[in-house]
Protein backbone atom coordinates (compact mmCIF):
# COMPACT_ATOMS: atom_id res chain seq x y z
CA UNK A 1 0.00 0.00 0.00
CA UNK A 2 3.08 2.43 0.94
CA UNK A 3 4.90 1.62 -2.43
CA UNK A 4 1.45 2.28 -4.11
CA UNK A 5 1.33 5.71 -2.36
CA UNK A 6 4.80 6.67 -3.31
CA UNK A 7 4.01 5.70 -7.15
CA UNK A 8 0.96 7.16 -6.91
CA UNK A 9 2.55 10.55 -5.69
CA UNK A 10 5.50 10.40 -8.67
CA UNK A 11 2.74 10.61 -11.09
CA UNK A 12 1.04 13.69 -9.85
CA UNK A 13 4.60 15.07 -9.54
CA UNK A 14 5.15 14.28 -12.92
CA UNK A 15 1.56 15.47 -14.00
CA UNK A 16 2.27 18.81 -12.23
CA UNK A 17 5.62 19.37 -13.99
CA UNK A 18 4.22 19.69 -17.65
CA UNK A 19 1.89 22.70 -16.65
CA UNK A 20 3.88 26.32 -16.91
CA UNK A 21 4.39 27.84 -13.52
CA UNK A 22 1.36 30.07 -13.71
CA UNK A 23 -0.88 26.98 -14.59
CA UNK A 24 0.21 25.12 -11.79
CA UNK A 25 -0.05 27.86 -9.14
CA UNK A 26 -3.12 28.44 -10.86
CA UNK A 27 -4.46 25.08 -9.56
CA UNK A 28 -2.39 25.24 -6.63
CA UNK A 29 -4.83 28.18 -5.76
CA UNK A 30 -7.83 26.49 -6.75
CA UNK A 31 -7.15 23.83 -3.85
CA UNK A 32 -6.29 26.01 -1.28
CA UNK A 33 -9.13 28.48 -1.74
CA UNK A 34 -11.47 25.12 -1.52
CA UNK A 35 -9.41 23.93 1.69
CA UNK A 36 -10.49 27.54 3.04
CA UNK A 37 -13.83 27.16 2.43
CA UNK A 38 -13.69 23.60 4.35
CA UNK A 39 -13.73 25.16 8.30
CA UNK A 40 -13.78 21.46 9.51
CA UNK A 41 -10.97 20.16 7.51
CA UNK A 42 -7.28 19.81 10.13
CA UNK A 43 -5.66 21.85 7.17
CA UNK A 44 -8.01 24.60 7.78
CA UNK A 45 -7.71 23.60 11.77
CA UNK A 46 -4.49 23.98 12.24
CA UNK A 47 -3.52 27.42 10.65
CA UNK A 48 -6.70 29.02 12.08
CA UNK A 49 -5.14 28.18 15.68
CA UNK A 50 -1.57 29.11 14.54
CA UNK A 51 -2.82 32.14 13.52
CA UNK A 52 -5.12 32.67 16.48
CA UNK A 53 -2.09 32.04 18.57
CA UNK A 54 0.83 34.00 16.78
CA UNK A 55 -1.33 37.29 15.35
CA UNK A 56 -3.25 37.91 18.71
CA UNK A 57 -3.10 41.60 17.40
CA UNK A 58 -5.01 41.41 14.35
CA UNK A 59 -8.86 41.62 13.91
CA UNK A 60 -11.32 38.55 13.35
CA UNK A 61 -11.40 39.87 9.32
CA UNK A 62 -7.66 40.64 9.32
CA UNK A 63 -7.01 36.64 10.67
CA UNK A 64 -9.36 35.17 8.07
CA UNK A 65 -7.71 36.70 5.26
CA UNK A 66 -4.36 35.88 6.19
CA UNK A 67 -5.45 32.15 7.12
CA UNK A 68 -7.27 32.28 3.66
CA UNK A 69 -3.84 33.35 1.62
CA UNK A 70 -2.35 31.07 3.63
CA UNK A 71 -4.15 28.25 2.37
CA UNK A 72 -3.71 29.37 -1.05
CA UNK A 73 -0.03 30.04 -0.75
CA UNK A 74 0.30 26.31 0.88
CA UNK A 75 -1.66 24.94 -2.03
CA UNK A 76 1.01 26.72 -4.57
CA UNK A 77 3.59 25.12 -2.62
CA UNK A 78 2.43 21.87 -2.99
CA UNK A 79 1.85 22.61 -6.83
CA UNK A 80 4.80 23.58 -7.45
CA UNK A 81 6.67 20.38 -6.76
CA UNK A 82 6.38 18.94 -10.14
CA UNK A 83 8.27 22.39 -10.80
CA UNK A 84 10.94 22.24 -8.74
CA UNK A 85 12.35 18.43 -9.01
CA UNK A 86 11.33 17.62 -12.27
CA UNK A 87 11.79 20.44 -14.21
CA UNK A 88 15.42 20.97 -15.75
CA UNK A 89 17.81 22.93 -13.44
CA UNK A 90 18.43 25.76 -15.74
CA UNK A 91 14.90 25.99 -16.60
CA UNK A 92 13.77 26.28 -12.77
CA UNK A 93 16.39 28.69 -11.92
CA UNK A 94 14.88 30.73 -14.71
CA UNK A 95 11.91 31.62 -12.48
CA UNK A 96 14.49 33.44 -10.21
CA UNK A 97 13.60 37.09 -10.93
CA UNK A 98 16.07 39.19 -8.21
CA UNK A 99 18.43 37.77 -5.44
CA UNK A 100 19.01 40.24 -2.59
CA UNK A 101 22.09 40.42 -0.20
CA UNK A 102 23.89 37.48 -1.64
CA UNK A 103 26.97 39.87 -0.76
CA UNK A 104 26.10 38.48 2.82
CA UNK A 105 26.60 34.67 1.60
CA UNK A 106 29.90 35.28 0.36
CA UNK A 107 30.99 37.65 3.28
CA UNK A 108 30.28 34.64 5.51
CA UNK A 109 31.88 32.02 3.32
CA UNK A 110 35.10 34.17 3.30
CA UNK A 111 35.84 33.51 6.89
CA UNK A 112 36.29 30.09 6.36
CA UNK A 113 34.10 29.08 9.09
CA UNK A 114 31.17 27.62 7.35
CA UNK A 115 27.79 29.21 7.35
CA UNK A 116 24.74 27.61 8.59
CA UNK A 117 22.20 28.44 6.30
CA UNK A 118 18.54 29.24 8.63
CA UNK A 119 15.37 28.01 5.75
CA UNK A 120 12.10 28.36 6.99
CA UNK A 121 9.31 26.55 5.90
CA UNK A 122 8.50 30.06 3.74
CA UNK A 123 7.68 30.59 0.34
CA UNK A 124 9.83 27.96 -2.14
CA UNK A 125 12.51 26.03 -0.47
CA UNK A 126 13.06 23.90 -2.81
CA UNK A 127 14.26 26.83 -5.21
CA UNK A 128 16.28 28.00 -2.82
CA UNK A 129 17.91 24.58 -2.60
CA UNK A 130 18.44 24.74 -6.24
CA UNK A 131 19.91 27.83 -6.97
CA UNK A 132 22.77 27.85 -3.58
CA UNK A 133 23.84 24.05 -4.95
CA UNK A 134 24.26 25.46 -7.70
CA UNK A 135 26.81 28.77 -6.94
CA UNK A 136 28.23 26.96 -3.68
CA UNK A 137 29.23 23.45 -2.17
CA UNK A 138 26.20 22.89 -0.29
CA UNK A 139 25.18 20.30 1.95
CA UNK A 140 21.30 20.34 3.37
CA UNK A 141 19.95 18.45 6.03
CA UNK A 142 16.40 17.03 5.76
CA UNK A 143 13.94 14.64 7.52
CA UNK A 144 13.53 11.41 5.29
CA UNK A 145 10.27 11.07 4.51
CA UNK A 146 8.83 7.04 5.61
CA UNK A 147 8.33 5.87 1.86
CA UNK A 148 11.41 4.65 0.73
CA UNK A 149 10.86 5.48 -3.03
CA UNK A 150 9.38 9.04 -2.60
CA UNK A 151 13.01 9.39 -0.24
CA UNK A 152 14.93 8.01 -3.12
CA UNK A 153 13.34 10.67 -5.42
CA UNK A 154 13.86 13.41 -3.33
CA UNK A 155 17.75 12.59 -2.90
CA UNK A 156 17.98 12.77 -6.43
CA UNK A 157 16.04 15.57 -7.48
CA UNK A 158 17.87 17.94 -4.62
CA UNK A 159 21.16 16.72 -5.47
CA UNK A 160 20.90 17.40 -9.67
CA UNK A 161 23.34 20.34 -8.63
CA UNK A 162 25.39 19.03 -6.62
CA UNK A 163 23.96 19.43 -3.01
CA UNK A 164 24.63 17.22 -0.34
CA UNK A 165 22.27 15.48 1.91
CA UNK A 166 22.30 14.42 5.49
CA UNK A 167 19.49 12.82 6.86
CA UNK A 168 18.07 14.41 10.73
CA UNK A 169 20.06 11.77 12.62
CA UNK A 170 23.46 11.29 14.25
CA UNK A 171 25.00 10.47 10.90
CA UNK A 172 23.93 13.25 9.58
CA UNK A 173 25.00 15.54 12.81
CA UNK A 174 28.73 14.24 11.18
CA UNK A 175 27.95 14.89 7.49
CA UNK A 176 26.87 18.65 8.57
CA UNK A 177 29.82 18.79 11.43
CA UNK A 178 32.56 17.94 8.74
CA UNK A 179 31.04 20.04 6.00
CA UNK A 180 31.65 23.16 8.65
CA UNK A 181 35.14 22.68 9.03
CA UNK A 182 35.87 22.21 5.85
CA UNK A 183 34.83 26.18 5.07
CA UNK A 184 31.62 25.09 3.66
CA UNK A 185 27.80 25.86 3.43
CA UNK A 186 24.96 23.79 5.22
CA UNK A 187 21.20 24.36 5.10
CA UNK A 188 19.02 23.49 8.44
CA UNK A 189 15.07 23.77 8.46
CA UNK A 190 14.59 24.57 12.29
CA UNK A 191 11.46 25.34 12.44
CA UNK A 192 10.09 21.61 12.97
CA UNK A 193 9.73 19.93 16.21
CA UNK A 194 12.86 17.59 16.73
CA UNK A 195 12.05 14.09 17.30
CA UNK A 196 14.29 14.10 20.32
CA UNK A 197 16.85 16.73 22.26
CA UNK A 198 14.81 19.95 21.76
CA UNK A 199 13.95 22.44 24.22
CA UNK A 200 11.42 24.78 25.00
CA UNK A 201 11.71 28.35 23.80
CA UNK A 202 9.77 31.42 22.75
CA UNK A 203 8.42 31.67 19.33
CA UNK A 204 5.85 34.18 18.18
CA UNK A 205 5.21 34.69 22.16
CA UNK A 206 4.50 30.85 22.28
CA UNK A 207 6.33 28.24 23.64
CA UNK A 208 7.62 26.05 21.01
CA UNK A 209 9.21 22.96 21.65
CA UNK A 210 12.53 23.85 19.62
CA UNK A 211 15.59 21.97 17.91
CA UNK A 212 18.96 22.83 19.87
CA UNK A 213 21.74 21.64 16.72
CA UNK A 214 21.75 24.65 14.98
CA UNK A 215 23.40 26.88 17.74
CA UNK A 216 24.86 24.09 19.18
CA UNK A 217 27.01 23.58 15.49
CA UNK A 218 26.95 27.52 15.32
CA UNK A 219 29.06 27.24 19.02
CA UNK A 220 31.11 24.25 18.18
CA UNK A 221 32.67 25.41 14.27
CA UNK A 222 32.47 29.28 14.82
CA UNK A 223 30.46 29.40 11.60
CA UNK A 224 28.55 32.49 10.59
CA UNK A 225 24.39 32.13 10.48
CA UNK A 226 22.20 33.57 7.89
CA UNK A 227 18.61 33.35 7.19
CA UNK A 228 17.65 32.39 3.28
CA UNK A 229 14.07 31.80 1.76
CA UNK A 230 12.83 32.44 -1.46
CA UNK A 231 9.48 35.09 -1.90
CA UNK A 232 7.03 33.43 -4.35
CA UNK A 233 6.23 36.35 -7.33
CA UNK A 234 2.04 36.67 -7.79
CA UNK A 235 1.00 36.00 -11.32
CA UNK A 236 3.27 33.06 -11.84
CA UNK A 237 6.26 35.53 -12.35
CA UNK A 238 8.70 33.28 -10.40
CA UNK A 239 10.64 34.18 -7.15
CA UNK A 240 12.51 36.72 -5.34
CA UNK A 241 15.48 35.38 -3.17
CA UNK A 242 16.10 37.11 0.14
CA UNK A 243 19.37 36.65 2.39
CA UNK A 244 19.04 38.25 5.65
CA UNK A 245 21.67 38.26 9.12
CA UNK A 246 20.41 35.96 11.61
CA UNK A 247 19.69 37.57 15.73
CA UNK A 248 23.83 38.05 16.95
CA UNK A 249 22.21 36.20 20.24
CA UNK A 250 22.03 32.88 18.47
CA UNK A 251 25.93 33.30 18.63
CA UNK A 252 25.68 33.52 22.72
CA UNK A 253 27.29 30.72 25.02
CA UNK A 254 23.94 30.61 26.79
CA UNK A 255 21.99 27.65 24.78
CA UNK A 256 18.80 29.08 26.00
CA UNK A 257 19.67 32.57 25.01
CA UNK A 258 20.38 31.05 21.67
CA UNK A 259 18.05 29.08 20.99
CA UNK A 260 15.66 32.09 21.64
CA UNK A 261 18.03 34.18 19.02
CA UNK A 262 17.70 31.06 16.53
CA UNK A 263 13.77 31.42 16.54
CA UNK A 264 13.79 35.42 16.38
CA UNK A 265 15.64 34.99 12.87
CA UNK A 266 12.81 32.72 11.58
CA UNK A 267 10.35 35.41 12.86
CA UNK A 268 11.85 37.72 11.11
CA UNK A 269 11.37 36.38 7.82
CA UNK A 270 7.88 35.22 8.76
CA UNK A 271 6.71 38.38 9.21
CA UNK A 272 8.24 39.49 6.37
CA UNK A 273 6.21 37.48 4.72
CA UNK A 274 3.29 35.67 7.33
CA UNK A 275 1.24 34.43 3.73
CA UNK A 276 3.53 32.04 2.63
CA UNK A 277 4.86 30.22 5.86
CA UNK A 278 3.58 26.77 6.70
CA UNK A 279 0.91 27.62 9.42
CA UNK A 280 -0.64 23.90 9.09
CA UNK A 281 2.22 22.63 10.29
CA UNK A 282 1.41 21.64 14.63
CA UNK A 283 4.35 23.85 15.23
CA UNK A 284 2.99 24.38 19.19
CA UNK A 285 1.75 20.23 19.81
CA UNK A 286 4.23 19.59 22.42
CA UNK A 287 4.32 21.16 25.38
CA UNK A 288 5.70 21.24 28.86
CA UNK A 289 4.01 19.25 31.40
CA UNK A 290 0.80 20.72 32.55
CA UNK A 291 0.36 23.38 29.42
CA UNK A 292 -2.81 22.84 27.54
CA UNK A 293 -2.06 21.34 23.30
CA UNK A 294 -3.50 23.70 21.22
CA UNK A 295 -4.17 20.82 18.75
CA UNK A 296 -5.81 18.56 20.62
CA UNK A 297 -10.10 19.14 20.32
CA UNK A 298 -11.70 19.00 23.65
Amino acid sequence: MKHLKAILAIVVLGLMSLLPLKWAQSLGAFIGKRSSKNHGSNLYRITKINVDLCFPELSPEQKKKLITTSLIETGKTFSEMGMSWLWPPARSLKTIKQVNNESLVEESLSHGKGVILIAPHLGNWEILNLYLSGRYTFTAMYRPPKLKLMDDMIKKMRARLGTKLAAADASGVRIVMKALKRGEMVGILPDQEPAIGGEYASFFGNSAYTMKLLPQLAKQTGAKVICGYAERLGNGEGFNLHFIEADPSIYEKDLSVAIDGMNRSVERCVRALPEQYQWEYKRFDHQPEGVLRPYRKH
